[in-house]
């Protein structure tokens, strides 16, 4: 029996996914950040991870992306930073072959949940898709009870740890909470 998990009616996507996949019976999330190197691509990652331990990889759709090109070079964006892909290998997780991508318009159309790493992110995100109609737009700490905190920028701090530590935190509330 599949379990039931709880996203609002007003956040179910009942089309399609960019990849033309049936979007009516998987809860679809896009983590996102400044770059798409470090905190995005970790959170999308860990909750993969999470995902799969709890059996329930057929029922979401995950993936990241970022509000700016600046990791985006001619159309292709970087891998992953390698101190965040060093940290998600420290845990036993792989983030091979994932490389930044720009949200757009239609993202907000594709996924259930648009989830930012911080007030600037959630920012740029209403600039790009235009609002927020549908209440899609999260910070991933809100999941936590951490309102309004933001997940550490590692690009700046340098603390993958930090970064870690919030992602992890982040991810597993959130799963908890769809799992209500």
């Amino acid at each position: 029996m599949t379990e039931e998990l709880n996203v609002p009616e007003s956040h179910k996507n009942t089309g399609k996914s960019t990849t033309g996949r049936d979007m009516t019976k998987k809860i679809s999330i896009l983590f996102i950040c400044h770059g798409n190197i470090c905190r995005s691509p970790m959170a999308e990652f860990v909750m993969k991870d999470l995902v799969r331990k709890n059996g329930l990889e057929d029922r979401f759709e995950i993936a990241s992306a970022a509000t700016t090109t600046e990791e985006i070079w001619g159309g292709r964006g970087n891998p992953v930073y390698p101190p965040a892909r060093k940290k998600l290998a420290e845990h036993g997780i792989s983030c091979e072959g994932k490389r930044a991508r720009l949200t757009t318009r239609k993202d907000y159309a594709a996924y259930d949940l648009l989830i930012g790493m911080d007030e600037e992110n959630k920012l740029d995100m209403r600039r790009i898709y235009g609002g927020d109609p549908e209440g899609k737009i999260r910070n991933l700490l809100d999941y936590a009870g951490r309102k309004g905190e933001e997940v550490a920028d590692p690009w700046y701090t340098g603390d993958f740890e930090a970064t870690w530590q919030d992602v992890l935190e982040g991810c597993t509330c959130l799963l908890n909470e769809l799992r209500k």
